[in-house]
């Protein structure tokens, strides 16, 4: 079987990257031991901007941010991305949908309840970290 392929929202990367006992460390965890993460420049991009703001630099310094965004980016999938998907309310998360489907994602995992209603989407897995959890355990 092969590995599976997961798209994280930029949600679940910046409560992984400040709460290392959090439900989304686990989720990272878990897709980085036994799976494929994925990203787009653009998700990476998103992921980037707001983790290195300094309203975080009170949790985890912006040193170790760094070192975070770079660990990910050096184990991930890379996928291109054109802006063909419009689905979500929020035209943010469209980037986050169009990275999962052309970079044949298994599995979003997100926060995002506007994203979590569309479950599945065009037979993409829209889950919670904490049903993607369950659902591994």
């Amino acid at each position: 079987m092969s590995a599976e392929r997961v798209v994280l929202d930029t949600n679940v990367l910046i409560s992984a990257a400040l709460i290392a006992s959090s439900k989304p460390f686990a989720v990272l965890r878990h897709v980085l031991d036994t799976g494929v993460l994925v990203f787009s420049n653009q998700t990476f991009q998103e992921i980037t901007t707001r983790l290195m703001r300094p309203k975080f630099d009170r949790y985890v310094s912006a040193a170790t941010r760094q070192v975070f965004l770079a660990d990910l980016a050096a184990v991930a999938e890379w996928t291109a991305i054109t802006g063909a998907v419009r689905a979500c309310q929020d035209p943010d998360d469209d980037k986050i949908l169009e990275t999962a489907l052309t970079g044949r994602a298994d599995c979003l995992v997100t926060g995002d309840a506007d994203l979590i209603r569309l479950h599945p989407f065009r037979g993409l897995a829209i889950v919670t970290p904490q049903a993607f959890l369950e659902a591994r355990t």
